[in-house]
């Protein structure tokens, strides 16, 4: 992997490509402007919306490459490496980009909602693939905050940009949503692996030592981002992943407490929990009862 370059602001960020600053906390930009982009890992030290209208090659995000398809959408948030890992030039790139800086959203709504916006830190096999209707929407909403920086900023300017580029973000929630629905293959199969990777983990004896189940186990297993895995099942199931292994547990619990002889504090440490009580607090505020209860009502 070659060097990585830090940009810190949206002005050193600019000036390496050769574009104008307008505002000294966000930039737009038509990639069509461009001559030429030259190829780069980076870390920004800012937020990042890309839409990809032509293929550029393999594109570096997080620990994984991914070939871009036309209409692709990328998110990346401050501290992520992005980029292409080679020497070379986009020549006549086609797309838009968004960049803003997280100072630009202090006391603003959207601030307050960004932990929201979970595809920024989907990984990069996670991308959102766009309707030409759908491209339409988010170059629109590019087009809008471009024409609020080229006009003179006011006490008016920082509400508008911030309120257009939630408005964007919102659309593109709405189209992972449809993402997630029009790839119900996908999401049934990731369902069921994720049930049969429950059902496996106590079947290894070193899983009790490592604690109960979590939903970065099960994500990293299903190779995943948590967020996204997470927000694929919710969309899926109605139930958040973490919902699904409370009730994993209580079901193991049920099935000890019925089928053996041994102690809720024996049950504890072999389903890997780390006190005895933690079970059992788990368990009443799911059932109503105590383990001890449950086992005398059977």
């Amino acid at each position: 992997m070659k060097g990585i370059t830090t940009y810190s602001s949206i002005k050193d960020y600019n000036r390496e490509i050769g574009l104008e600053t307008l505002h000294p906390l966000i930039n737009v930009y038509d990639m069509s402007t461009l001559e030429k982009i030259k190829h780069g890992l980076r870390i920004n030290g800012f937020y990042a919306v890309y839409l990809k209208l032509k293929m550029c090659g393999n594109l570096i995000y997080g620990h994984g490459k991914y070939d871009y398809d036309e209409g692709t959408m990328v998110f990346t948030a401050p501290g992520q490496i992005v980029g292409i890992d080679d020497d070379e030039y986009t020549y006549h790139p086609e797309g838009w980009a968004l960049i803003f800086h997280p100072d630009l959203l202090r006391g603003t709504p959207l601030g307050s909602r960004m932990k929201d916006y979970t595809f920024f830190s989907y990984a990069i096999n996670e991308a959102l693939h766009t309707s030409e209707r759908e491209r339409d929407t988010v170059i629109t909403c590019m087009k809008e905050i471009r024409a609020e920086l080229e006009h003179p900023i006011d006490k008016h300017s920082k509400q508008i940009i911030a309120s257009t580029i939630e408005l964007l973000l919102n659309h593109c929630m709405r189209f992972y949503d449809r993402q997630f629905i029009t790839r119900e293959v996908q999401s049934n199969d990731v369902l069921k692996k994720f049930e049969q990777i429950l059902l496996d983990y106590y079947s290894h004896p070193e899983s009790a030592s490592k604690g109960t189940p979590t939903v970065r186990y099960c994500a990293d297993a299903l190779h995943l981002s948590p967020n996204y895995f997470g927000d694929l099942i919710k969309k899926y199931t109605g139930k958040s992943p973490q919902e699904h292994i409370q009730l994993f547990l209580i079901e193991q619990i049920k099935e000890r407490l019925t089928g053996s002889d041994k102690t809720v504090s024996e049950i504890a440490y072999d389903l890997g929990f780390a006190y005895p009580y933690h079970l059992s607090r788990v368990f009443k505020k799911a059932t109503g009862l105590t383990p001890n209860e449950y086992r005398a009502q059977i």
